[in-house]
């Protein structure tokens, strides 16, 4: 769907508003502005109205369940919401297509409710996922130019789980052109058939990649909850970028059929959302043993968990927390006192040093045109793309239009492999083995030596070498650069597995800092002129 489809859609679909785009609660007898925080209800429609800013999944639910907000008036809000933000106003451009259907969607969500039929958190919750990932009937593109017509057959794995518990699919975000895999030196959030995503905390900064339109998307409220993928930060980047909580699952907790790959060996998807308890949700209804997925066979012990349930605010007491960054500048100031709380809710903090350099070669060359080709081959048979040599064929055939305004090194550098070559084999699986093993092993012994039961980082620290080890990861927001409102974030790294227990640190965490806030009280500039029955001589009409 091109752009002026997108607007005829979402002038179809919305002749109903809502929206409430708020960063302040007003207090109007009291004269008092009061900020609002991401656990905070609230109201106010003739009825009920949303902050869909600052609304939270259990407070959707809620609202729901009380019956003052259908699923069906809330997804049409979030669809007025991105032609306010991503397709007017601001043009975040984080959203690149919605799905016609997502009303009828959300009608249904409302009559099962009707009857009883609620199937979880989710339930009747507009989810934006990323475009590297099947939804049937919207084309998947990786925001190459080469696949805006690429149809799949069927939803991906990942996108029935939602399905399955009730979810709204609203619609597909921009990203970083096959997930930041095209060239070097691409600006993150930029793709051929999409264009740039701007970072909401500060249009001038990178909204970091490759999920950056799902970064941007949580961070402004565009749907209650999206999903990125990862093959080495890119979930955890864009979710410190974005002032988000960010899950790089272990490889293997979620499934990867119907999603457009780089590498098998690290590739991963994982929610991108404001609050814990919101990730842990969503990452409840996206596991599940996939026979075509043979990954997730290993995650057979942690099926069926409820990663909610593991959230408890003094899951901090009594244990043992690694620190292996040390920042400087504001975000140290950030850092620290974000070190404090965790030592106020009872958790020991030692200093320990990972060695995240000096691993084998990485392995995504190898392994890109496989699973890529791979991937493609599933595809029905009018597919446009049939290989990875076709896209290459196809961008060098199309410069005019824009499919490599940046070039294409790495998918040329990938096509050029030939894995099965027995010499380049050899190579590849070396590699491969001695790095997860490797990873693992530095990883590990810091842990065991230590007694520790996660170690953090600042930032999105953890990537790298978590990638390579196939380890989880929960990136959470630790404050702003009171120099430019910039968000600073940490994350906490774990062995295979430990989603819940790493999940249950940073809800405790979170709970005991109240330190996110939402871009539109960071950076207000962006969002002065967009505000309904707001409009300023000042702004431009």
């Amino acid at each position: 769907m091109n752009r002026s489809s997108v607007l005829s859609v979402l002038r179809r679909l919305t002749s109903r508003t809502t929206l409430y785009v708020a960063s302040f609660g007003t207090v109007a007898a009291m004269g008092v502005v009061a900020l609002v925080s991401p656990t905070q209800a609230a109201a106010g429609r003739t009825g009920y109205r949303v902050d869909l800013e600052t609304a939270t999944v259990a407070q959707l639910q809620q609202a729901m369940s009380a019956r003052k907000i259908t699923s069906e008036e809330l997804t049409s809000d979030y669809i007025e919401r991105i032609r306010q933000l991503n397709t007017d106003g601001p043009g975040l451009n984080a959203v690149r297509v919605l799905n016609d259907s997502a009303l009828d969607e959300a009608r249904q969500a409302d009559k099962d409710r009707k009857k009883g039929k609620v199937r979880g958190p989710l339930h009747g919750i507009p989810v934006l996922v990323k475009d590297n990932i099947d939804v049937q009937r919207l084309p998947t593109t990786a925001g190459a130019l080469a696949l805006a017509d690429s149809f799949p057959s069927d939803d991906s794995f990942l996108v029935k789980r939602l399905r399955a518990a009730g979810a709204v699919i609203l619609g597909k975000t921009n990203l970083s052109e096959f997930a930041n895999f095209t060239t070097s030196g691409m600006p993150s959030g930029y793709s051929g058939l999409g264009g740039q995503v701007l970072n909401p905390y500060d249009v001038s900064q990178t909204p970091s990649g490759s999920s950056s339109g799902s970064g941007a998307a949580a961070a402004t409220g565009l749907a209650a909850v999206t999903i990125g993928t990862e093959t080495s930060g890119s979930i955890l980047s864009p979710s410190v970028a974005n002032s988000l909580v960010g899950v790089k699952p272990t490889v293997g907790l979620v499934s990867r059929t119907g999603i457009v790959p780089i590498a098998a060996s690290q590739d991963t998807a994982g929610p991108m959302t404001r609050s814990v308890y919101d990730a842990a949700a969503l990452l409840t209804a996206l596991t599940g043993i996939d026979p075509e997925d043979p990954a997730t066979q290993t995650s057979k012990d942690v099926v069926g968990t409820d990663y909610t349930a593991a959230l408890k605010t003094d899951a901090l007491k009594g244990v043992r927390i690694g620190v292996a960054s040390a920042p400087t500048g504001n975000q140290a100031v950030a850092f620290n006192k974000a070190l404090d709380v965790l030592r106020a809710q009872g958790a020991t903090v030692v200093t320990v040093t990972v060695n995240t350099g000096g691993l084998p070669p990485g392995i995504l060359n190898y392994e890109f045109k496989r699973d890529l080709n791979a991937y493609l081959a599933r595809l029905p048979r009018n597919a446009p793309m049939k290989t990875l040599d076709d896209v290459v064929k196809y961008n060098l055939g199309h410069i005019a239009e824009g499919t490599i305004k940046f070039g294409q090194t790495q998918l040329e550098a990938s096509n050029q492999i030939d894995i099965d070559d027995p010499a380049t084999k050899a190579a590849y699986e070396a590699d491969r083995d001695n790095g997860i093993a490797g990873a693992r092993e530095r990883i590990d012994s810091v842990l065991k030596a230590e007694n520790l039961d996660a170690i953090l980082f600042t930032g999105s620290g953890s990537a790298g070498i978590g990638a390579r080890a196939q380890y989880p990861s929960v990136a959470v927001p630790i404050g702003y650069d009171p120099a430019n409102g910039r968000p600073f974030g940490m994350s906490f790294l774990g062995s295979a597995y430990t989603e819940a227990k790493l999940l249950s640190f940073a809800y405790a965490y979170e709970q005991a800092s109240h330190e996110w806030r939402p871009p539109a009280v960071t950076n207000p500039s962006l969002f002065r002129c967009v505000q309904p029955g707001k409009w300023q001589r000042s702004c431009a009409p």
